[in-house]
């Protein structure tokens, strides 16, 4: 008789058992064979599912605009964690950092100070922490602006724009931008994004 399939991933691989606490922002780089992307949201590890080729697409698309309007003194990654406390280190699909942040190769999250903008493209496992968890933890830490990006029903991107309100810490929409991104803040940006499936076309 064979095992059955979930038998046989619980017998090659074990699941971190939670300390009684919760685990902390430092545990994420020293636990072993976690799984890429691992996200930690109130002490709890986050595990990503494969993404689909929309999130990949849009995160390119806006990688490449974003690093082709970057003032002097700022720099972007994609998927770097953000220690937001000792309990909460969530991982945005892109965020743009002050250059002098920059440790070096090792380096595995930024301090929210830090970050200027975080964006997050939604996907079907992810669209509770993008539209609640995320940005209000984004916001309570001083994250001055936030996209959120989901797909429209042409499966397009649409780009929903957030600036922080420094005295309710919290976000207000500035916007909402179908076929073509177009800011000034925080700094001047542009993205055709009807171009998400047209790359070396």
């Amino acid at each position: 008789m064979s095992a059955a399939p979930d038998d046989d991933l619980a017998e090659h691989y074990h699941y971190p058992v939670p300390p009684p606490q919760g685990w902390v922002a430092e545990d994420l780089d020293q636990l072993p064979d976690l799984p890429r992307h691992t996200e930690l949201i109130d002490g709890s590890l986050v595990f990503v599912s494969p993404q689909r080729k929309f999130h990949t697409r849009v995160m390119w698309l806006l990688e490449r605009a974003l690093l082709a309007h970057l003032p002097t003194g700022l720099d972007v990654d994609r998927e770097m964690s953000i220690r937001l406390d000792s309990s909460n280190r969530p991982e945005p699909d892109l965020l743009v950092y002050r250059a002098e942040a920059d440790t070096g190769a090792d380096q595995t999250w930024y301090a929210p100070e830090d970050v200027v903008l975080a964006v997050e493209v939604v996907s079907p496992d992810s669209v509770d922490r993008d539209r609640d968890v995320k940005p209000r933890k984004y916001a309570a830490a001083g994250i001055r602006h936030f996209w959120r990006v989901e797909a429209n029903d042409d499966g397009l991107p649409v780009v929903y724009v957030y600036e922080l309100d420094p005295a309710l810490k919290a976000y207000t929409p500035t916007g909402i931008h179908h076929n073509k991104l177009k800011l000034n803040v925080p700094f001047p940006v542009e993205a055709d994004l009807t171009e998400i499936y047209n790359r070396g076309r």
